[in-house]
């Protein structure tokens, strides 16, 4: 029978930015869908209720949140603990390419090698650096068009982007990447648990894990 031991993991601030980082992820996709096509009758506008002014006032709330997490994350990718650094998943070293390519291996049911690691594995913290950068642009693209006056969102969103239309195409394109992560995040993370009871989905809570002794 196997035996584990609990190891501390994640910090109260990586936790911090995961529920910011997830909550406002579903709560700005379906206030964005409905800004998009307001399925409402948008005559009731200004008299009856306010159906719009409010997903807008929710929508601009989630992404002030949204860019808080983004803020919180590149603190803990430059001071977090060791599994919450950037190095820690960068496949730089020769234990952490050996991991990257068993852990696409393993995915793909080609292999059942699992390397006991703390931290994220190397496809699962690429996964998640690549939607940082997403993110990043996210926000530029939402600033740019929610103060298109101001000089400094302006420069930014035109040297990126060129144009508000193009920065509000790529910011609708991206949110399905985002739908898409989310999904495949939440499929895997239940898919670990099962094959490895490591605690990988209660760690996002209580910030531990449990490691083969």
């Amino acid at each position: 029978m196997a035996t584990y031991e609990k190891k501390k993991c994640w910090s109260v601030l990586f936790r911090l930015f995961h529920w910011m980082y997830a909550l406002s992820i579903v709560t700005l996709c379906i206030t964005g869908f409905y800004i998009n096509g307001p399925w409402t009758n948008t005559m009731i506008e200004g008299s009856a209720s306010f159906p719009m002014a409010f997903a807008r006032f929710i929508y601009f709330t989630a992404g002030y949140v949204f860019a808080g997490a983004i803020i919180i994350r590149t603190f803990l990718y430059i001071f977090g603990n060791k599994q919450e650094r950037v190095w820690d998943i960068l496949p730089i070293t020769p234990r952490n390419i050996k991991n990257l390519f068993s852990t696409i291996l393993r995915y793909a049911y080609i292999s059942e090698n699992h390397e006991v690691r703390l931290g994220h594995n190397v496809l699962a913290g690429l996964t998640y650096l690549f939607t940082f950068v997403v993110a990043i642009f996210m926000i530029i693209s939402g600033f740019f068009m929610l103060f298109p006056e101001v000089a400094t969102w302006q420069g930014i969103g035109t040297a990126v982007f060129g144009n508000q239309q193009w920065g509000r195409y790529l910011h609708h394109l991206l949110m399905w990447w985002f739908m898409m992560f989310a999904l495949i995040h939440v499929y895997l993370c239940i898919w670990n648990d099962v094959k490895e009871p490591e605690g990988i989905i209660s760690s996002i809570f209580t910030g531990d894990k449990f490691l083969h002794k």
